[in-house]
């Protein structure tokens, strides 16, 4: 399962002079498969711990334990996810094998699966989510309704309860930036 093009992550810093530098320049090494070898390839590109930001010299990659679903609290976080097509094993997820799959990802918390979810996937999560469709289509399912997002289309998602599902038959790629937020009370 893989899209047409790899892509690069270029990091860029400051050298002793205060000159703007290239760090690296390469693929991005951190990947996790998500549901298995025919699931969600998730690519981690780059996260903040706080906002603002700190922007010093040099900074190495964030370390992190293993994959994390959402940004560092009060950060951000940039992914990439190559959606496979859906097919009956996603679809049919019972509850328990839904939480299972955010397990994986550190954000049990998050996962919204009931008997009548519109989706075994659907999600809630605390953050402002940018969405952006490289390549390929998506559909974005909410409690009431659901709409497809094609290639070039960007999707605010705004810390509503969601799943996304590949309907096309192709692998889907999509940019997402993810930023720490807190629900007013009435939507907690």
């Amino acid at each position: 399962m893989e899209t047409n093009t790899t892509f690069r992550r270029i990091v860029t810093g400051h050298n002793k002079e205060g000159k703007a530098i290239i760090i690296s320049d390469e693929v991005p090494v951190r990947t996790y498969m998500v549901g298995g070898p025919n699931g969600a390839k998730f690519h981690e590109v780059w996260n903040t711990k706080q906002t603002p930001a700190v922007i010093d010299s040099i900074s190495q990659d964030p370390e992190e334990n293993g994959l994390v679903l959402g940004p560092p609290k009060q950060g951000t976080r940039i992914r990439v996810i190559d959606f496979p097509p859906e097919g009956d094993e996603i679809r049919n997820l019972t509850k328990e094998q839904a939480l299972e799959h955010f397990k994986t990802m550190n954000g049990e918390q998050a996962s919204k699966a009931s008997g009548n979810a519109p989706h075994p996937l659907m999600h809630k999560t605390e953050t402002i989510d940018y969405g952006i469709v490289l390549e390929g289509e998506l559909t974005l399912i909410v409690d009431e309704g659901e709409t497809t997002a094609k290639t070039g289309d960007i999707i605010v998602q705004r810390g509503t309860n969601h799943a996304w599902s590949n309907r096309s038959g192709k692998v889907c790629r999509v940019v997402f930036v993810l930023i720490d937020g807190h629900f007013e009370e009435n939507l907690r």
